[in-house]
């Protein structure tokens, strides 16, 4: 990728990080100036990310902030977001994740209080994160840990959308939509299992059909080619 390449995609991504915070506010998942989007540039070793306490409403592509994957901010006239280390961290750990996303969203984060997964007792949990969304163990804000804790939980499950105890939740994807998709959806069900359990134990969902039910999703739902289509096309 050459630098024309890079610089292109920066731009890009600083309009796109800046738009998307706009679905967290209306999803519900964030209060004034809590929560962060971040994605990686391709062909750099940089990422963009919001700037530390600005206002939902006065955020632009122009105040996004550039930063390397250590955390150490490359471009932009702001302190870049508190969890700028864990994101680091998270995108020199897993080089397939594109965007990370960061919400203090109430029933996920109620979930997170008790330190407790939110266990796959829907079809829609098994279709977007392929079992239970995991807690993470506590660590503390400003630093790696954040990042380490993440990654850790991560490693043992496949499920792109983690708790961390006591304090909110941290979703991955392939790019900046995918991983505020999950953070919508992650909040979602969080929400329709609590309301579950208010009305009974909620019946887990086999291990087999979880797996049937999260490859159909990610290889056969939506707008994609027929097999047939697909061996016309080469």
């Amino acid at each position: 990728m050459t630098v024309m390449d890079v610089t292109d995609s920066l731009e890009r991504l600083r309009v796109e990080v800046a738009a998307l915070h706009g679905e967290l506010v209306r999803s519900g998942l964030v209060v004034w100036t809590a929560g962060n989007i971040s994605a990686r540039v391709p062909g750099a070793d940089l990422f963009v990310i919001k700037p530390s306490g600005i206002a939902y409403d006065e955020l632009s592509a122009a105040n996004m902030v550039v930063c390397d994957l250590e955390g150490e901010v490359v471009e932009g006239d702001h302190r870049p977001s508190s969890d700028t280390a864990a994101s680091a961290y998270i995108y020199r750990h897993l080089p397939a994740v594109g965007a990370v996303v960061h919400t203090h969203s109430t029933y996920a984060t109620a979930w997170a209080s008790r330190g407790e997964a939110v266990p796959c007792v829907l079809t829609a949990m098994a279709d977007e994160f392929g079992g239970e969304i995991p807690c993470a163990p506590f660590a503390r804000i400003g630093n790696e840990d954040i990042g380490a804790a993440v990654v850790a939980t991560l490693g043992e499950h496949r499920s792109n959308a983690v708790l961390l105890q006591n304090h909110g939740v941290f979703t991955i994807g392939a790019t900046a939509r995918d991983a505020v998709k999950a953070a919508v959806m992650c909040e979602d069900v969080a929400r329709t299992v609590h309301i579950a359990r208010q009305l009974g134990t909620p019946i887990p969902i086999d291990a087999a059909d979880v797996d049937a039910l999260h490859r159909r999703y990610q290889h056969e739902y939506g707008q994609r080619a027929a097999p047939d289509d697909e061996e016309r096309s080469g």
